[in-house]
């Protein structure tokens, strides 16, 4: 006898979570930040409010994850920075894409919002170095522990230093908007980053 299978419950939160994700990204390159609302959200995605509220406590929160989509590994491995064995080549093909990614308009308001609303949730500070920045920051180190043992770095750098050297004058500069993030400036904090902790 043939047992009829009732509907898919998870694929259809997953094309719900999906397209509350894409909803959001897309309303805030579209508008200004404050005027995204959670409402906005759920009629763009095509899904009622409270299937929003049952996921993510705040508009913040969705943004959160909506960013974090962005940056997940689709085949599901650990983040790993290129290594050819030419750090200088490695680190340029990292920071010029880190470059474009921040000149992209609609990145750039993502990360805007992101940025002002952990500047006042504590919470959701936390919750962003426990998912994006650290793990981050963590596959970024790890190639630069490689150039130590290959002799293409000082053995006894701060390696947490070195990536503040490379990546804070680029946040610095997309942060206030002073210069174009071009592919020669990040060219340059990898060479300026390079000489600074050289073996």
């Amino acid at each position: 006898m043939a047992i009829e299978k009732g509907p898919d419950h998870s694929r259809r939160k997953e094309r719900s979570r999906q397209a509350i994700l894409a909803a959001t990204r897309e309303l805030v390159a579209e508008e200004a930040y404050e005027k995204v609302t959670v409402e906005a959200i759920a009629a763009r995605a095509g899904v009622g409010k409270q299937t929003i509220y049952r996921r993510w406590p705040s508009k913040s929160a969705v943004v959160f994850a909506a960013l974090l989509a962005l940056s997940e590994n689709a085949d599901g491995q650990s983040l790993a920075l290129p290594d050819t064995g030419d750090l200088e080549a490695d680190l340029k093909l990292v920071m010029r894409a880190t470059a474009e990614e921040f000149a992209d308009p609609a990145f750039d308001r993502l990360i805007r919002a992101l940025n002002t609303e952990i500047a006042n949730d504590p919470a959701l500070a936390a919750e962003y170095q426990d998912k994006l920045a650290r793990p981050l920051d963590e596959a970024k180190k790890a190639r630069l522990r490689s150039a130590q043992e290959a002799g293409q770095l000082d053995p006894g750098a701060d390696l947490d230093l070195v990536l503040e050297v490379l990546y804070a004058p680029l946040f610095q500069r997309w942060l206030h908007r002073s210069a174009p993030l071009t592919a020669a400036y990040a060219d340059s904090l990898v060479e300026a980053s390079l000489r600074a902790f050289a073996p």
